[in-house]
């Protein structure tokens, strides 16, 4: 499936102007389920402690994600788009 349509655009441009933490809690927590939000959470701290070597039984144990669900999370880091490897390059220049 694709994701890109005018409809996701304009969801993103939102997020894009957002401006503080605590305006991504607001607009996050109306727009997701709390367990859609801890989902998304838990993949990108897979995704953060994947780039920095971890393995997917210490990871499964800490994080509490399902080892498919991190070899899915590695994929896209090997093979996807560079969605998470250029956040998580752009939280490491911020620091």
């Amino acid at each position: 499936m694709k994701m890109k349509s005018e409809l996701t655009d304009q969801l993103f441009e939102a997020v894009l102007g957002l401006e503080t933490v605590d305006e991504c809690y607001a607009f996050f927590e109306d727009l997701c389920t709390i367990k859609e939000l801890r989902d998304m959470t838990q993949r990108f701290e897979a995704a953060k402690r994947l780039k920095d070597g971890e393995n997917y039984l210490k990871i499964a144990k800490e994080v509490g994600l399902s080892t498919a669900t991190i070899s899915r999370v590695s994929r896209c880091l090997n093979y996807g788009e560079g969605g998470y490897l250029a956040a998580l390059e752009r939280m490491n220049d911020k620091k």
